[in-house]
């Protein structure tokens, strides 16, 4: 009976070691989450922080480098370094063709050169040394094409258009009077791209050289 009477009495005691218990665990929790946002707020603070540093001194670096500015600082905003953005590529390259199709090459060639210079893309970052390569010829800056062309070949060497950079190149070095350099490089083009459309056309400039 005495033992029953005791059981009775510690059953309060108990309910309420339970309760606080919770309470106590409750309040641990809540604790825990409150610092949890405390640092993530932290982390967005920092990283917002970053990204506006970033965006000002790619707007700062693009007024002191153009002072005409023709790819403007908003421009320049596409992409923080690092990140390869498709919908950014894709804009700029659009652009730098509207420019190239209006014969506005300057402002083509530094849409090209953007690209070339800041992003990835085994598509467009080829065709863009392409352009680069074409309008610089077009200017009869025979250096600066080649290499373009040179770029192309050597860091792109499975794209389409890197069989017609060659034939490029074999161009350039006819026009700097070295034919000898200029027939080897048709040669090399229609030994290793036989059924392309390059061989075709460096072929026929072999035949014109016998």
């Amino acid at each position: 009976m005495r033992f029953f009477i005791a059981a009775l009495i510690s059953v309060p005691f108990f309910l309420e070691s339970q309760e606080v218990n919770a309470d106590d665990i409750l309040f641990l929790k809540v604790q825990e989450l409150e610092s949890e946002i405390s640092v993530l707020r932290s982390e967005l603070e920092v990283q917002a922080y970053l990204i506006d540093k970033i965006v000002s001194e790619t707007q700062t670096k693009a007024i002191n480098n153009d002072p005409e500015n023709l790819v403007s600082a908003s421009e320049n905003t596409f992409r923080f370094e690092g990140i390869n953005d498709g919908q950014s590529i894709e804009e700029v390259y659009q652009q730098a063709i509207l420019e190239l199709n209006d014969k506005n090459f300057l402002d083509a060639k530094k849409y090209f050169s953007y690209l070339a210079d800041n992003f990835s893309d085994d598509e467009k970052i080829p065709l863009s040394l392409f352009w680069l390569g074409e309008i610089s010829l077009l200017e009869s800056n025979l250096d600066e094409s080649e290499n373009f062309f040179q770029l192309l070949a050597i860091n792109h060497p499975e794209h389409w258009r890197t069989p017609l950079a060659h034939k490029k190149i074999g161009d350039i070095l006819m026009m700097s009077d070295e034919p000898g350099a200029a027939k080897i490089k048709y040669q090399f083009v229609v030994q290793t791209y036989p059924s392309n459309a390059a061989s075709s056309l460096a072929l026929q400039l072999l035949e014109n050289m016998e």
